[in-house]
């Protein structure tokens, strides 16, 4: 009983802290896009390039922030597939600039740490969440 109680505040508060994380670099590329673009030593020289900062990082993170608080409240599990294949997303894209282009710089290898301990956590918690899932309706 314990363990469902402390499995289920460990997905919400992961869910929860991932909502954050994308709602927080969301409203910043919407207010401010050359702030986002700082982050990577990247400047931002004319209005087509600060419109698609705006629109990929604040309008698509938006909706992904948007999906991600919905997963929270209404499906956890999907939730947590969802995050674990959003988080290793970002990770096979570093990979691949790795094989491609060469090593990363101090912010990609900082960040490809972090997506790929939050991608490993979501599927962590995604098959606990499955295996107590399947449990429950065996138990019937």
């Amino acid at each position: 009983m314990h363990q469902q109680r402390y499995l289920s505040l460990s997905a919400y508060f992961f869910l929860g802290l991932c909502l954050l994380s994308l709602l927080g670099l969301s409203i910043q590329s919407l207010l401010n896009p050359q702030a986002t673009m700082d982050l990577v030593d990247v400047q931002l020289t004319n209005t087509d390039a600060i419109s698609s900062i705006r629109g990929i990082y604040g309008g698509v993170g938006l909706v992904l922030a948007l999906t991600t608080g919905y997963l929270l409240f209404r499906d956890v599990q999907k939730g947590l597939l969802f995050m674990a294949l959003f988080w290793g997303s970002y990770v096979l894209a570093r990979v691949m600039t790795i094989v491609i282009d060469g090593p990363l710089g101090e912010f990609g290898s900082f960040w490809i740490a972090i997506e790929g301990s939050f991608s490993v956590l979501s599927l962590a918690l995604y098959l606990m969440y499955t295996r107590r899932s399947s449990g429950n309706r065996t138990s019937r």
